[in-house]
């Protein structure tokens, strides 16, 4: 089984870097890949995606040796294991909601005797057979990492219980979902955001859990200094959007000023 880039950095106590891919063309992966990134964060909770696509971003990012992580959908356990069966590097499980739903994933998603995954093995995971069992199932729990996504209020009241459970590798604060619960949708000022953002790293190190987020360029640094140690900066929709809309503002200033100087030869 191939050895997670990121878990491999994380344990050594350096920093991983990861980028977000909304497009379904897997050749998106591949270029991130190519950049240099860490990890690629694709995602079925908001994105219409079916297995096949997904699988496409698995090879996109192995041929590059580049992790995979698939934000999952809610639902039953298959929905979570599914893309660990296509052999993405981890998984990220938004709105948990409170310690039970915690250990209900940690459940379905880790072997023996850790949890109660179903296991098949027949799969790119397990190569398809052609690694042994027993190996199989210790490097899925080692290599394969779980992230939980703390994204709402209702789960801070057992923030600490969720820490220190075991079974998964990363604590993940999600500031959108977090400003709606609040009351205060999109208004990222709110000190409520940035006091959650500081405890969920406090309390994930204090725990042994790796601290995760969303971030930008601009405050990658700020957050690394508080002890965040996976964070996703930038989108290809943000940087092709960016690029697009630059590019038609020097096509209109172009155009405005062919205009103008057209006018002023006439008159």
């Amino acid at each position: 089984m191939r050895r997670s880039k990121v878990l491999e950095k994380l344990r050594k106590k350096e920093k991983a870097s990861c980028f977000k891919v909304n497009l379904k063309d897997a050749q998106v992966t591949e270029l991130v890949a190519k950049c240099g990134f860490d990890c690629v964060w694709v995602d079925q909770e908001h994105i219409g995606q079916d297995w096949s696509v997904i699988s496409s971003h698995v090879w996109a990012s192995k041929s590059q040796d580049v992790d995979l992580m698939v934000r999952v959908a809610r639902g039953s356990y298959s929905d979570y294991i599914r893309a660990l069966e296509l052999d993405a590097t981890g998984i990220l499980v938004p709105h948990i909601m409170s310690l039970q739903d915690a250990k209900d994933v940690v459940r379905m998603t880790r072997f023996h005797p850790i949890g109660r995954r179903p296991i098949d093995g027949g799969n790119a995971d397990g190569g398809y057979t052609m690694e042994d069992f027993n190996t199989y199932l210790q490097e899925a729990n080692e290599q394969r990492f779980i992230v939980l996504q703390i994204e709402d209020p209702e789960p801070l009241e057992e923030l600490e219980e969720i820490a220190q459970l075991e079974g998964y590798d990363m604590l993940f604060f999600g500031p959108g979902d977090f400003s709606q619960g609040i009351g205060t949708p999109g208004d990222f000022s709110n000190p409520l955001i940035a006091e959650t953002r500081k405890r969920i790293a406090e309390v994930a190190n204090k725990y042994g859990k790796f601290a995760a987020t969303v971030g930008t360029v601009d405050n990658l640094q700020e957050l690394h200094d508080m002890g965040y140690h996976f964070v996703s900066v930038g989108a290809d929709v943000v940087g092709l959007k960016t690029y697009c809309q630059s590019i038609i503002q020097l096509f209109n200033m172009n155009d405005e000023n062919k205009q103008n100087r057209s006018y002023l030869e006439k008159n």
